[in-house]
């Protein structure tokens, strides 16, 4: 799908991104675009990969006329750029909606006028009935990018819009465990919010093997879900004592804008979604593609959900701590701090 394709991805610098360039690279793609604004992580990531099949852009999703340029002859977009630090957001709350609204309107833009096959966006589980500016700037992306499949019936343009929705990567850089370990390793106690908090459990390995998934399978106006275990914050306290030792912990409450349990997929998009190639797919009921009994023609294997009244990571199978110790162990985090 990938072999001799070239390939933007904005926000191309932070750690997706540079997950996503090494993976893509397997692929013996013909080129792979960074568009990123932060010349110091470029020049970083210039230097870590050394590969000439690099190219590096400097520019920022709110700048159309950059981004049009930028796409110039691409086949594939990932769009990863985001302002996504949710206090920030909250406090300025008019540049989230520049950077994750606006931006990815240009994104869309960009992509119309050069006539990319595919472009990806990346969501979050904040996007599900969301409590914070951060979750409604991306479901905001989601409408974008769901919708703008519709510019298909106009024969000039043939970008296939999807998006991809998961919850914070295992480990991932601001995240509670890589904050935990910070903790221990400076003897202070760990601040947990809420014991029976509980949250999707998703590696970056099983992150980019479900955006690869969801791109190659995506047909359009499509929001994409990974199938997922979970966790609850007590587990992952005990799985840090057995690797740590004993260690202490301060209860301190759910901050706001935050929720107990995280929700893929909320009751009432279930009545849109479907199981699809090992991954959970919300179809969008306005496009005339998935009216009636054409969906089961248009995706082949397709099946509705019958389980699950909403895809929430208290409904579903949880990690042990000796699934979450032996993970940690397979992980950068630790041996970070060894």
């Amino acid at each position: 799908m990938f072999k001799s394709k070239k390939i933007l991805i904005t926000g191309g610098t932070g750690s997706l991104g540079q997950a996503l360039t090494r993976r893509l690279l397997t692929f013996d793609v013909d080129s792979i675009r960074i568009f990123s604004r932060n010349e110091s992580k470029q020049i970083e990531m210039e230097s870590k990969f050394n590969n000439k099949k690099l190219r590096f852009f400097l520019g920022d999703v709110k700048d159309l006329p950059r981004l049009t340029q930028a796409l110039e002859d691409v086949d594939f977009v990932f769009h990863a750029a985001a302002l996504k630090h949710v206090p920030k957001i909250e406090y300025n709350p008019f540049e989230a909606i520049k950077t994750n609204v606006i931006g990815s309107q240009n994104v869309i833009e960009a992509c119309f006028h050069n006539n990319v096959k595919k472009a990806i966006c990346i969501s979050t589980d904040k996007a599900v009935a969301p409590l914070n500016a951060y979750g409604a700037t991306k479901r905001l992306m989601e409408k974008l990018f769901v919708s703008a499949n519709n510019y298909l019936d106009i024969k000039r343009h043939q970008t296939q819009f999807i998006a991809a929705r998961y919850g914070n990567v295992f480990g991932s850089s601001g995240s509670v465990i890589p904050k935990f370990i910070e903790l221990i390793e400076s003897n202070q106690k760990i601040t947990i919010t809420e014991p029976e908090m509980t949250r999707f459990s998703i590696t970056m390995d099983e992150a980019l093997d479900f955006i690869l998934n969801a791109i190659k399978f995506g047909k359009g106006s499509e929001i994409f879900v990974p199938r997922l275990k979970a966790y609850s914050i007590l587990t992952i306290s005990d799985a840090l004592s057995d690797i740590f030792g004993k260690i202490k912990q301060d209860v301190i409450g759910i901050r706001p804008g935050e929720k107990l349990h995280e929700t893929l997929i909320d009751k009432d998009e279930m009545r849109y979604s479907w199981e699809y190639n090992n991954m959970y797919m919300i179809a969008n009921p306005f496009y005339p593609m998935f009216h009636g009994k054409q969906i089961e023609k248009v995706y082949s294997g397709i099946k509705k959900i019958k389980k699950l009244n909403v895809y929430s990571s208290d409904k579903v199978e949880k990690l042990s701590k000796k699934d979450i110790v032996n993970t940690l162990k397979k992980s950068e985090l630790l041996k970070k701090n060894n």
